[in-house]
């Protein structure tokens, strides 16, 4: 029955649209972000990417700072340093809270869909 119904050009135009907008938000949603850390704060408290989406942290300032997980479905951190970037690609959804293991004060959220 559907593989008559798919002889319809206005149906599989109509599937074919579909298909192509589906595609076109996951690629919208992953994406490459930057967030930047800057003197006891990140530029960024919260940021909401999907998944496989890439976030690269550069450092602006004169201070050592890291980006550490403190809770989330997968646990990375960057080295300590002052100056120069850190990356990390979500490839699983959640939340995930992070910090500076330095200045535990200076905290951002990563919400990925």
């Amino acid at each position: 029955m559907l593989c008559h119904r798919l002889r319809d050009p206005r149906l599989r135009a109509l599937i074919l649209l579909t298909l192509v907008l589906a595609a076109a938000s996951s690629v919208a949603l992953a994406a490459t972000r930057t967030v930047f850390v800057r003197d006891n704060y990140f530029s960024v408290k919260t940021l909401t990417v999907g998944r496989g989406s890439r976030v690269s942290w550069q450092w602006r300032g004169a201070l050592n700072h890291n980006v550490t997980v403190k809770s989330g479905p997968v646990r990375f951190h960057s080295r300590t340093q002052y100056q120069g970037s850190f990356s990390h690609t979500f490839l699983r959804a959640g939340t995930y809270r992070l910090y500076c293991t330095l200045h535990p004060d200076m905290k951002m959220t990563v919400v990925v869909r």
